[in-house]
């Protein structure tokens, strides 16, 4: 897998000199905010837990705490958040999304749509370990219906991942999922949740066409027509995963900032989660869909030092690669989308020339640069 993150290792990495620095930016009074997220944004989270051993190790304290007790706010969350591990962060989204009163049902739904069968079994595990209770019983507590059984699915992390694909088998899923929906009267849930839920991506990819070319409309479609409520929108979010997961954070990410406000825990999240896998993808995504940089609109949405670690996550500002072009952007996004799911026959201008003799060639472009001038 190709890395397509904007944080990496940092070069001449030192723990304890990092730690060292972080202290001294925390002593006295007041904190020097911008060594801490200049500092900790240019840290990969591997080398982050390097620097959290190494700050106890020297200074007898807990790194993570003392971030706690100096810095405030959605900035405070934000460079907190970052000191954790993926599956711990994981895992305590989810413990905030089901704890006390009511859910917060699109972080459970984001989280468990998006994450593959090793990520979701070691956020597992993090919970568990995090909170001493099984996450399974949590969601299961807090939730209800179809919505519940389809969660439950994905948190079992055992999506087939082989690659493998059987034709009659994508024939069969199509059909199956066209009789369960738009040829009967009702639905029958269960066909749904057991095929989105369970096979792989390549496989889905190609159910998606062939459903389609049945019922003559997309799956998204149907799934609006025969579903409702949150098992509805868990059920689209499985489905826009399958299809393209840096466009359905770029999405996400879109709409936790457009209008009024800002969704500061889904843009925090999603932010930290992307950083070191696929932020550049979300950025081209971004600038496709929406005809503007991810950069500019957390830029114009945010203040601070809240700002300025998020731009750091994000690694850059696409509006400065020149004119944006929206409509030969969209034919070349449409043109991505179709490659990936159908081999493309390329028709190229320039052939092989017959009889073809390199010397012969070689003399004739010597013999038109000899003398005064070229023959051109």
């Amino acid at each position: 897998m190709v890395f397509r993150g904007t944080i990496t290792d940092a070069p001449d990495f030192d723990p304890r000199v990092d730690a060292e620095t972080l202290y001294n930016a925390m002593k006295g009074i007041g904190s020097d905010k911008e060594t801490i997220l200049d500092l900790i944004t240019s840290r990969s989270n591997a080398q982050r837990q390097e620097v959290i051993s190494a700050y106890k190790c020297s200074f007898g304290q807990d790194l993570i705490e003392d971030l706690k007790y100096e810095l405030t706010g959605k900035f405070e969350r934000l460079i907190v958040s970052l000191m954790r591990t993926p599956p711990y962060h994981d895992a305590k989204e989810i413990h905030d999304a089901v704890k006390g009163a009511g859910t917060n049902e699109r972080c459970l739904i984001e989280i468990l749509a998006s994450r593959n069968n090793k990520q979701i079994q070691e956020m597992v595990a993090a919970y568990n370990d995090a909170y001493g209770r099984d996450i399974e019983e949590d969601i299961i507590k807090d939730t209800s219906g179809h919505f519940k059984k389809m969660l439950v699915v994905l948190l079992q992390g055992t999506r087939d991942e082989s690659g493998v694909v059987d034709a009659d088998l994508v024939q069969q899923d199509a059909q199956d999922l066209y009789a369960a929906g738009e040829e009967k009267w009702g639905t029958d849930e269960a066909t749904f949740i057991m095929t989105l839920g369970n096979r792989s991506v390549t496989h889905l990819r190609m159910v998606f066409d062939e459903y389609e070319k049945i019922a003559d409309m997309s799956i998204e479609d149907s799934i609006k027509n025969e579903l409702s409520g949150d098992f509805e929108r868990l059920m689209l979010a499985v489905v826009q995963c399958i299809r393209s997961i840096p466009m359905f954070f770029a999405t996400r990410l879109y709409k936790s900032m457009k209008g009024l406000g800002t969704a500061d825990n889904t843009l925090i999240r999603i932010m930290i989660s992307r950083s070191e896998m696929d932020m550049l993808d979300i950025r081209e995504c971004f600038r496709l869909r929406y005809e503007k940089s991810l950069y500019n609109m957390i830029k114009d949405d945010t203040s601070g030092d809240y700002t300025r670690t998020l731009l750091n996550l994000c690694g850059g500002d696409d509006d400065l690669a020149g004119e944006f072009f929206p409509e030969a952007a969209q034919i070349a996004y449409k043109m991505w989308e179709l490659s990936a799911m159908t081999k493309v026959q390329l028709r190229p201008t320039v052939r092989p020339a017959p009889d073809f003799d390199p010397a012969a060639d070689a003399q004739a472009l010597r013999k038109a640069m000899k003398g005064f001038g070229m023959q051109l």
